[in-house]
């Protein structure tokens, strides 16, 4: 039982991760397709937009580490080893885009380096989304090699596939797509609201077809994923409801209903999420589940008194937070 209480706080703070600071990064993403039309205004818009939250954001990144290290902490040591290169891309990513959006924001001087700081934070916003991923991709295919089984198996081959990097595909326009969405509530023009309703649309068109990709690459690497949604009724309920919220979210995107539209579009992402992890669980990694990585009760025990008494920290502080920087737009 206690398994599965740290278990779904680890999957809420990935989601939320996903929701919140998955747009930030779904940001930088946009920007490699702002055009020359409006293109100081959005870089603007996007400045604006995330400078109040994008480092409270990173919050529920590092509260899904130390749920991972201290409730489930097999899991964490396989995955730290097998998957240390793309994890390390992953965090790379995070400081770069850290790094390039300071820099670009607050810079005493405007001069040619912007250029370069928004560079570094378009690749930096395509590379962690695209490893984090890669990395659930790779988890969820599961060729992870017994112990001694030489470099490329045990460290290249689990994720360096058609399949994982499928997912990481679809990982970056989900992000892609929620900025967009996001965007719309934020814009403070009819013209740059209209382009983000455009691109937001785009985006979940892109998502439809990454997620097909997904199953494809996954009969063309030998799982029959399509079988295993279909032989979950609580995943392929979730796929479904995921398919028949585009009619509410497109309505809401034409109409520009932004906090109708940004509810609808986390919903999706959401049911996307809980569908995938429904087919996956209880299984880390292949010879190891929530239940054989668990660390002793005692510790889950006190780790979950610790993660009830954060979270009515958290969330007062958050809503807080929101209020006051996002309370006005929307």
């Amino acid at each position: 039982m206690w398994a599965e209480i740290v278990g779904a706080f680890l999957g809420v703070s990935v989601l939320l991760y996903c929701l919140l600071g998955g747009a930030d990064f779904g940001a930088g993403i946009l920007e490699l397709f702002r055009g020359r039309n409006l293109r100081d205004k959005q870089q603007e818009l996007i400045s604006h937009a995330m400078g109040p939250v994008w480092e409270a954001n990173h919050m529920w990144l590092v509260l899904a580490v130390v749920i991972l290290f201290n409730g489930f902490p097999k899991a964490y040591a396989a995955m730290a080893v097998h998957f240390h290169i793309p994890l390390t891309l992953m965090l790379l990513g995070v400081i770069l885009r850290g790094c390039a959006f300071t820099f670009r924001s607050y810079d005493a001087i405007r001069d040619r380096s912007q250029r370069y700081y928004t560079g570094v934070f378009m690749i930096a916003s395509v590379l962690t989304p695209l490893m984090l991923g890669v990395v659930a991709g790779a988890m969820f295919l599961g060729r992870v090699p017994a112990p001694g089984s030489g470099f490329m198996a045990s460290y290249v081959s689990p994720w360096l596939n058609l399949f994982s990097f499928s997912v990481g595909l679809l990982t970056c326009v989900l992000f892609a797509f929620l900025a967009a969405v996001y965007l719309v509530g934020e814009a403070h023009t009819e013209e740059l609201a209209k382009l983000f309703s455009k691109r937001a649309r785009a985006m979940n068109i892109v998502a439809v077809f990454s997620g097909a990709f997904v199953f494809l690459s996954a009969h063309l690497d030998g799982m029959s994923l399509s079988q295993r949604f279909a032989s979950d009724p609580i995943s392929l309920s979730c796929m479904a409801l995921a398919t028949l919220i585009l009619i509410p979210l497109w309505r809401c995107l034409h109409r520009r209903h932004a906090r109708a539209a940004r509810f609808f579009a986390a919903l999706q992402v959401s049911l996307i999420l809980l569908g995938w992890v429904k087919v996956q669980f209880p299984v880390f990694l292949p010879r190891l589940t929530i239940y054989d990585a668990a660390a002793p009760e005692a510790t889950l025990r006190f780790l979950s008194g610790g993660l009830i008494v954060g979270i009515a920290i958290i969330f007062p502080a958050l809503f807080f937070l929101l209020r006051v920087f996002k309370g006005q737009r929307g």
